[in-house]
């Protein structure tokens, strides 16, 4: 069976945690935890003509995910993150190489390829990666799920670039602090969750709305009525540096390859859990990522 390809656009960077750094950026992670799930991964990024874009291309060739990786004159990403009780807070650099992102014909030629297209808002801050990936969604197959992880850091959105994102999207992932943030700036007050959701699904004609709560829980709805809810299962945690990327990976990887929902949102949460136990974005994984929600419901 021909496995699904899956391409991820945005950031590729260091995470410089206080164990050291590790490869990561939500689009690469995604792209990564797709790949151990079944699928082709590929990653479109940008690091600079320095020593740490050489250990970044580096990274990314053993990692397994398949790549075009751009070298330009902008510094290589780092992202300073500091944990608090496992949960990380990022301070994230402007003007480094994944700003800079040039739209040409060998990355529409994997777009057209593409079974899943990722991408978040943190890459589209600049005008040239924004004008590039908006261009590339363009050629994306109409049969394509598209994937917009919202992933809002810092300062580096706006209503419009959400607005924007949202008419590519097929899929549409957010956590509840993020969708806190989206009831007050699209006026959507004085419903439930699960009406908040379905608002976003309805107007912009999505096929999954998929919310998570971090500790707690995770939600995902389709557009056929089918939904599923899981309560998140306690580990002992790491960090959750890529916790949420894992999951869009594994749920897309799953639903690509034909897996019921139920069982999509399942391997995503055991994901998520397994990663939370591990130190940065893309740890090996093991034979069999345990199911830790069959051991919560012992």
């Amino acid at each position: 069976m021909t496995k699904p390809i899956v391409v991820s656009l945005g950031e590729l960077l260091w995470d410089m945690l206080p164990t050291g750094k590790r490869a990561g950026g939500a689009p690469v992670n995604f792209a990564y935890h797709a790949t151990m799930n079944g699928a082709e991964g590929h990653a479109i990024s940008a690091v600079g003509e320095d020593p740490l874009g050489d250990e970044l291309v580096d990274a990314i060739k053993q990692s397994g995910v398949e790549s075009i990786v751009q070298r330009n004159a902008w510094p290589t990403s780092t992202v300073e993150v500091t944990l608090k009780n496992g949960i990380p807070e990022y301070t994230i650099i402007k003007g480094v190489a994944w700003d800079h992102i040039l739209y040409t014909r060998e990355l529409i030629n994997i777009l057209q390829k593409a079974d899943a297209i990722c991408y978040g808002t943190l890459a589209l801050r600049s005008q040239e990666s924004h004008d590039t990936i908006v261009e590339l969604l363009k050629h994306a197959k109409p049969t394509a799920m598209k994937f917009f992880d919202i992933n809002i850091r810092g300062d580096h959105y706006s209503k419009e670039l959400i607005d924007e994102l949202l008419g590519f999207a097929t899929v549409f992932k957010i956590n509840d602090a993020e969708l806190l943030l989206l009831r007050d700036m699209f006026g959507i007050r004085g419903t439930s969750d699960e009406e908040a959701c379905d608002w976003f699904m309805r107007k912009y004609n999505l096929n999954y709305v998929i919310l998570t709560g971090g500790s707690t829980f995770s939600t995902i709805v389709s557009k056929n009525g089918d939904s599923s809810i899981l309560d998140t299962p306690r580990v002992d945690v790491v960090d959750t540096v890529g916790a949420g990327d894992s999951f869009s990976g594994t749920f897309t990887a799953k639903i690509l390859t034909g897996t019921e929902l139920s069982e999509a949102h399942r391997a995503a949460v055991n994901t998520a859990a397994f990663v939370c136990t591990q130190s940065g974005a893309w740890p090996k994984y093991p034979e069999a990522v345990p199911d830790y929600l069959a051991e919560a419901e012992k």
